[in-house]
């Protein structure tokens, strides 16, 4: 809102529902002046030493003066701008990207604001680094490079004083939490407490990427425990260091995720990111690849390899858009799509054995124990991987992908990269240049007769950012599935032309921070609908409003 050139945005009443903005985050609250408080106000060496408030070298002199920095700063006073480009070249000289992972996260806990300036400015950069693949190697190492703790930490020894815990938080303020515990980590399996780095990165990831206030973020690790007997071992693991706690104390591994969602999704404010997110982001990819095979989804055959909590997340969603769209019921909708888990194809002669969340995809077939023999048996348009096991899209499974469609769609999800069921190069080399190819993990530009390709990533970092923001700047009270619906379709509607003519069927993410804008505000815009939100009145222009209210790492000046 503007009144004859002034921003009228009450700080109280900007994302947080009514929270003050008492750090400056907000983009509505750029312009003014803020007191550096912690305690008391924050000066001298104690002002050097609190992430929110650093400045470093850009300390005016006014604000030396005033605070208390002088002599405790060398005196040069620089621009943000100069710092940015000289950690930037800091980062780069590193080879081993674990040691730009721990160069960021030193650089998060020493001057915020710069740090979510670097990732927001070169975030194709610094994404691979902050969150998959690098994520996946600091978790396996996070006993032997954890320096100071971030988020809570709440094991078996806290059970009774789970309240206690949380009250320990510094901030009062909280609209995101992300909580793991641990036990089944990217493709690498149970690394117990040394999971908090999935947390963490996904948290700083809603605030580079979604505008999300990085005081309303909290990271929680549960620990029960670990199965791992190398970390049990190990003389630098963090954690408990005993087996994982299993009855009462459900894990969120995939065969307690479902039933944890559908248990709480009614009547909280949650979702799971493995398995709706994931969802979410692939049906924008098959969303915006339309374009280019043709036809609605309905016309289209999927086939999963992998049948845990992303595969039958993803083909759930992808049923209800069908069914949404063509106005036939899910369980018609579902017939389009099959799945292969470890034992072969999912077919009605095996309902018995299955676990209950694979049932709704056993249909009639004759049985079938490879993904080869699946694959030509089914014919699908489309091949989805979330199996987490390396290099199972075989040459022979994707040239007969290649031999019945002139243009088959091929997603490699499984992270990290070496989990990938098939890489860029081999996708496109074994189907001649036809292949429309993601995956989960970023893959080189690849060149093929003279064409330059360039792989889509189907990174959940392009939707849970802007759908957590949309959720909060609604006030919404549930995540309802029409909101997933909502993201995908508003990321789908940013592949342009131009993306489509590389064989993109994803927008670059150097334009995160638009898209998550358009994101939140679909999503924001059906929580409206729905009745779900409750930050009223509804604002006229919901992508103006979400632009504004998002986080800006730039520099405030202090009185």
């Amino acid at each position: 809102m503007e009144k004859q050139g002034e921003s009228v945005v009450d700080p109280k009443s900007a994302v947080g529902g009514g929270v003050d903005d008492v750090y400056g985050e907000d983009r509505a609250s750029e312009d003014q002046l803020i007191t550096p408080w912690t305690v008391s106000v924050a000066s001298g060496y104690t002002l050097l030493r609190d992430p929110h408030h650093n400045k470093g070298l850009a300390f005016t002199e006014r604000e030396r003066d005033s605070h208390y920095l002088r002599g405790l700063l060398p005196p040069a006073v620089v621009t943000q701008e100069l710092q940015e480009k000289k950690l930037m070249q800091n980062i780069r000289s590193y080879d081993v990207p674990l040691h730009k992972y721990v160069a960021m996260m030193e650089l998060e806990e020493r001057n915020e604001r710069l740090f979510y300036k670097l990732l927001i400015d070169n975030v194709e950069e610094l994404l691979p680094v902050v969150y998959t693949p690098t994520v996946g190697e600091a978790c396996q190492k996070y006993g032997s490079i954890f320096k100071r703790p971030q988020g809570l930490y709440i094991s078996l020894k806290e059970k009774g004083k789970i309240l206690e815990v949380l009250r320990n938080w510094p901030e009062r303020n909280i609209q995101v939490i992300v909580v793991t515990d641990g036990e089944r980590i990217l493709g690498l399996g149970d690394l117990g407490c040394q999971g908090m780095g999935i947390p963490v990165g996904k948290l700083a990831l809603y605030t580079a990427l979604g505008g999300v206030r990085p005081s309303a973020c909290l990271p929680v690790t549960i620990d029960v425990g670990t199965n791992n007997q190398k970390l049990l071992d190990d003389e630098f693991y963090i954690g408990l260091k005993q087996k994982r706690a299993t009855g009462k104390f459900e894990d969120f591994a995939n065969h307690n995720a479902f039933e944890l969602l559908s248990k709480y999704r009614t009547s909280h404010l949650v979702f799971n990111d493995d398995i709706q997110g994931t969802a979410s982001v692939v049906l924008a990819g098959l969303v915006a690849s339309l374009k280019l095979l043709g036809g609605s989804l309905a016309d289209h055959t999927f086939l999963f390899l992998g049948a845990g909590e992303a595969g039958t997340g993803i083909a759930e969603l992808i049923a209800l858009e069908i069914s949404t769209k063509t106005n036939i019921p899910v369980e018609e909708a579902r017939k389009k799509i099959w799945l292969v888990d470890s034992k072969g194809l999912i077919v009605g002669s095996r309902k018995e054995s299955l676990q209950h969340f694979k049932k709704p995809w056993a249909h009639e077939h004759e049985p079938v124990t490879t993904l080869l023999d699946a694959v030509k048996a089914i014919k699908p348009s489309v091949l989805i991987g979330t199996s987490g096991v390396g290099q199972t899209f075989t040459k022979e499974v994707v040239e007969a992908m290649a031999a019945f469609n002139e243009r088959p769609l091929i997603m490699a999800l499984s992270n990290p990269t070496s989990q990938a069921e098939c890489t860029a190069e081999q996708a496109y080399t074994w189907t001649e240049g036809r292949a429309i190819f993601s995956s989960g993990s970023p893959f080189d530009p690849y060149e093929y007769n003279g064409n330059l390709f360039i792989p889509g990533q189907a990174n959940n970092a392009y939707i849970f950012p802007g759908l957590g923001f949309g959720l909060v700047i609604a006030g919404a009270i549930r995540v309802h599935d029409e909101m997933l619906l909502a993201a995908s379709e508003a990321l789908a509607n940013q592949v342009t032309q131009e993306h489509y003519d590389k064989g993109m069927i994803y927008p670059p993410l150097t334009n995160i921070r638009k898209i998550s804008a358009h994101i939140a505000a679909n999503v924001a815009a059906k929580a409206y609908d729905l009745g779900l939100a409750t930050r009223l009145p509804r604002p006229t222009d919901l992508v103006k409003y979400a632009e504004s209210c998002m986080y800006t790492p730039n520099y405030r000046s202090y009185r």
